[in-house]
This record gives structure tokens, sequence and C-alpha cells, in this order.
């Protein structure tokens, strides 16, 4: 019987499912995945997590609940570093930590250690701790590495073209209801497990859609754009998200296509606290383009979103069909 690994629908999972799921399934063991976030996940991970930590941690630990009696394995990768030179949230590094010492009866932790902070540093070594769990075949190991990367390169691929990665995870693209107007292309600046999950963002991405709104993110941009576009800053980022949400920001102002962007951030996050005030500098300064921070928490009340976004989206409509009919003087 084939061995059981649990992986939370949460954080990096909207970054790395598909390498994840093939690199275990290539080793014979069945990949289970919890359900879509609910109330019940978030109120879950709310009670049993830390009040300090941000919602994206409280989620995280409501799909750990949700599946550790079901698997044999839960896989909780220590992140500390996803690229050359720069760190990810200490939050990630910590967690299994956290995991360990929070929630009871726990089946067994895979908390390999991800750190690519160094020159040289190769993620093999991280797969073959990984791979070991399941057979001492390295050659074994090494194929299902392979195949895992090919699969995560598709994945991306798939992305670059606009497709969110919820839809492909998911397996279904959302139908989108006609609206009135041309469409317009906003970019929503923000992690992606603030921007992929539905639930957490109170379907966010869905209810742009449907007021005609082609949505853009963070994960469409190609990282040779970005790293090209980051080397304007005068300082080097210290984080490798703030890398990110910075370059595809610049990218987007440079952009002629570009209707508005939204900065999506979770209460009580350090790094989005300070990257969302340096993009909101650039843009007011390089472009007059509409800029909006959207802040979420575990409070589920929607109707503040709601007008937030139907008042951004109106007000960008409005200045495309008006704003040059008005007079200097006002």
């Amino acid at each position: 019987m084939s061995k059981r690994v649990g992986i939370p629908r949460a954080l990096f999972y909207y970054h790395y499912f598909p390498l994840w799921k093939t690199f275990f399934e290539e080793l014979g063991a069945e990949v289970v995945v919890s359900g879509n976030t609910t109330k019940k996940t978030m109120d879950e991970g709310s009670k049993t997590c830390v009040d300090e930590a941000c919602l994206p941690i409280k989620i995280f630990f409501g799909h750990v609940i949700e599946l550790k009696d079901k698997v044999d394995f839960l896989f909780i990768p220590r992140f500390t570093s996803v690229s050359k030179g720069e760190y990810i949230c200490p939050k990630f590094g910590g967690l299994p930590d956290m995991i360990k010492n929070t929630v009871d009866n726990l089946p067994e932790i895979i908390d390999v250690d991800v750190d690519l902070w160094k020159k040289g540093s190769n993620p093999l070594v991280s797969a073959f701790e990984v791979g070991s769990y399941f057979t001492r075949e390295r050659r074994m190991i090494m194929k299902a590495y392979r195949k895992a990367m090919e699969s995560f390169r598709e994945f991306r691929t798939e992305v670059k073209k606009g497709i969110l990665p919820e839809d492909i995870l998911s397996k279904k693209l959302r139908l989108i209801k006609k609206s009135d107007g041309p469409r317009l292309n906003i970019a929503v600046i923000g992690h992606g497990y603030n921007v992929y999950d539905s639930y957490a963002n109170m379907d966010m991405v869905n209810k742009l859609k449907n007021k005609g709104v082609n949505v853009l993110t963070i994960d469409m941009v190609d990282s040779s754009v970005i790293k090209e576009k980051v080397k304007t800053l005068s300082k080097r980022m210290f984080w490798n998200y703030g890398t990110r949400a910075i370059g595809s920001a610049l990218h987007f102002l440079d952009r002629k296509d570009i209707d508005g962007i939204i900065y999506l951030m979770s209460f009580g996050c350090g790094i989005d606290s300070f990257v969302a005030d340096l993009i909101e500098r650039r843009v007011r300064r390089k472009k007059d383009l509409p800029f909006i921070v959207l802040t979420i928490d575990e409070h589920s009340g929607e109707a503040g979103m709601d007008t937030r976004i139907e008042a951004f989206i109106d007000m960008i409509r409005w200045r495309s069909k008006s704003e040059s009919n008005i007079s200097a003087h006002g």
C-alpha cells in the first residue's frame, strides 16, 4: 500500500504544487491535498495558532488540522530562501516547529530545509532528503526530480500565458459574466496565497473578472523582466517577495495597457507593510495610474471589500470616459 503524503492547500501550494505532486507520485506515494479554504479552516487555524501570526499562517494551520488524521506524512518544508541572496518571511522557516509544538496527534512531518541563499546551493540536496523517506535508490529520486521540474516548467509556462494558478490547479477555467463597457487590465500585486485563495480574499479575483477585468499577477511576469526592473532601485531588496512585487509593479507601470493596480495584503504582514508603501510611492511619482491597497484579515464581512472594488472599477471607467472633458479650472 502506498504511503500517503499530505500537502496543505495554503502558502507555497499555489507556487510549487505541480512540482511536489509529480515528485511524490513518481516515488510511488499518494498525494492528499486538503480542501479549499472555508470558514471552518480559518476558525480552526485561528483557534490553534498564536494570535500574533498573520492570516495566511492561521489558514495553513487550519489545513494541517484537516489533513493530519488522513495521511502518513505531512509535507511542511522549512523554507529559508528560494533565491540566491534573498530571504523569505522568517515565519516559513519556523513553520514546522510552530506546527509540531501546537497541533496534537500529528503524523511524521517531512520538514526538509530549503535554503538557496548561498551561491552554489543545490536544490537536489533537499530532493534527495525528501526522497529518502520513500526509497533508497538515488537514481529513482533523480528521475522523480527531473519529472517534477518538467511539470513545474509546464505549469509556469501556462501561468505566463495569463492563466491564474488557481484555475490551473483546480483544472477548470471559471465562467466570466458579461459586463458593461470595455474590459480593463488590472494588475493585482500580492503574495500568491492571498491572491489565489478565494475564501481568504473574499472571492476578490472572480469579482474583478465578473466586472469586466482581466487580472494580471506577479506570477505572469517573467523573472528576467523582474530582475531587469529592480536594477533601477538604489539598493537591492532583502526579500524575495519584495523583489518580485516591486519588479512586477515597475513592469506594469511601463506597460501602456494597464488601467490600474491593486495591492492585496494581509493585516499584520511586516513585509507587505513596507513593500506596499514603496510601490505606491513609485506609482505616484512615475505615472498617474489608479492604485489601491486592500487589506484582508480573519474577519469575514465582505461589504467593505465589495464597496472598494466597485468604487475602484467605477472610478477607472469614469476616468477613461469623462475625465478629458473636464476643464482645467474644474
